[in-house]
């Protein structure tokens, strides 16, 4: 018998007889999506989550290699089974032929989750907050620049309203978002279509950069797929207008960065929030909270910034946190507690960028913030000056090796092989000689 989920999945595929393909997909550790492409005559396969893929899938390098010395791709790289989550399928009308993508995650052949995959991560760490009576509401911002895809370096693009390259800093500006009218129309379109429940954009600080603001979700998982589905649905809409949409953490040294916004409350079984106790400096589990997200910030950079590039966003100069601090209605510090009514009392950590991956990022986030409830953890007086978080690459992923906390986060394999991952991904960095090395030293000494 045909279980109801794959009658709506064959419903949905049937209504749309344009389609070519179908994409099954999972997310990997770095956020990338890796898959395969199918007939859509094999829809009900994959819907009765009967494809197979390798495990070490969830966990590739930046380039796509697998990470070397890994004990799953030593064992033999065996296949495991990938299950839908539960969503309907993404339109994916950029192609030259549609197609739809269907996210799918990842299990071993005996049924356990692969503790590689990020998504079974963050869904541990939500059970974890469901023992202790409580469940998320999350809500996330994401922050990212249109380019022009025929530079070979990020380059503003040539306004859609005007033909011009865009160079004003239009932090606010309507002028820009009338610009760039059909784009973003498309974006809210398609959004809506795949469920993406899409709250505003706004135009930010760098030429040709937007910020898109989902609306909160009391499901942290949904919360993390509309996160990641959004920015593969804009890298497709920009494409579509012969533009290219970048989440890189720094595109340009001298502007402002991409950030991932991540607004996170807790609510207790009978739907009340419990960082709300009617005053407007919040309730002690708030602080709590707070306490706990400042103590893991340092020893879970690495998640928050998982890329070289990232580490170009953590300055002083670039218009994003570099500190392990929080206040009340500061946009300059990680954590940010933003007013208004005590219904909505939360914290914004403001610290991770574009480019992390949105399911780690929230899964760091909240197992941060049981943490600090769970040991009853105080926070300095808000406002006050915090550790610095300015380090390099290779010193936050000695930090991630060293310290106990990720292993609280996530399973012992995933914060092994993402540790492994990013060391691999240095290394190979680390062996190019840039053209600026050589420029200034070939003919000089």
């Amino acid at each position: 018998m045909t279980d109801p989920w794959t009658l709506n999945l064959n419903e949905w595929i049937a209504a749309r007889p344009e389609l070519a393909s179908l994409q099954v997909v999972l997310c990997d550790i770095n956020g990338c999506f890796r898959g395969k492409r199918i007939p859509v005559a094999d829809a009900g396969k994959a819907g009765r989550g009967q494809m197979r893929m390798p495990l070490t899938v969830a966990a590739l390098d930046i380039w796509g290699r697998d990470v070397e010395g890994s004990p799953f791709l030593m064992a033999g790289d065996s296949d495991g089974l990938c299950r839908p989550t539960g969503r309907m399928p993404l339109m994916v009308d950029w192609l030259a032929h549609p197609a739809a993508l269907l996210p799918l995650w990842s299990f071993t052949d005996t049924g356990e989750p692969n503790p590689l995959d990020v998504r079974h991560a963050l869904a541990a760490v939500a059970a974890r907050a469901e023992r202790m009576g409580l469940r998320a509401v999350v809500g996330t911002e994401v922050e990212f620049h249109f380019v022009d895809p025929e530079e070979a370096r990020p380059a503003p693009p040539a306004s859609p309203g005007t033909g011009r390259r865009v160079m004003a800093e239009g932090i606010n500006a309507i002028a820009d978002i009338d610009n760039f009218e059909q784009v973003l129309e498309d974006i809210f379109r398609a959004a809506e279509a795949a469920g993406i429940s899409l709250a505003s954009a706004i135009a930010e600080a760098s030429p040709g950069q937007f910020e898109i603001a989902l609306n909160h979700h009391d499901d942290v998982l949904a919360a993390a797929d509309d996160a990641a589905l959004l920015k593969h649905l804009i890298r497709g809409t920009a494409r579509k207008h012969g533009l290219a949409a970048t989440f890189m953490a720094k595109p340009y040294p001298e502007a402002s960065g991409n950030g991932f916004h991540v607004h996170i409350s807790l609510v207790d079984e009978a739907g009340r929030n419990v960082f709300d106790d009617g005053t407007d400096q919040g309730s002690a589990l708030l602080r709590h909270a707070v306490a706990g997200c400042l103590d893991a910030m340092a020893p879970m950079l690495l998640v928050f910034a998982p890329h070289l590039n990232s580490y170009r966003r953590i300055t002083p100069e670039a218009h994003a946190p570099c500190r392990a601090e929080w206040d009340y209605e500061n946009r300059f510090v990680s954590l940010r507690v933003p007013g208004g009514p005590g219904v909505a009392r939360r914290i914004e950590h403001r610290l991770a960028g574009a480019d992390a991956n949105p399911y780690l990022v929230i899964a760091a986030i909240l197992a941060a913030a049981l943490d600090g409830i769970e040991r009853k953890l105080e926070p300095p007086a808000p406002g006050s000056d915090g550790p610095s978080l300015e380090t390099s690459w290779a010193e936050a992923i000695a930090a991630f090796r060293e310290s106990d906390v990720p292993a609280r986060a996530f399973p012992q394999p995933l914060v092994d092989i993402f540790a492994d991952c990013k060391a691999q991904e240095l290394a190979r960095f680390r062996a190019q000689m840039t053209r600026l090395e050589i420029d200034s030293y070939l003919e000089v000494v």
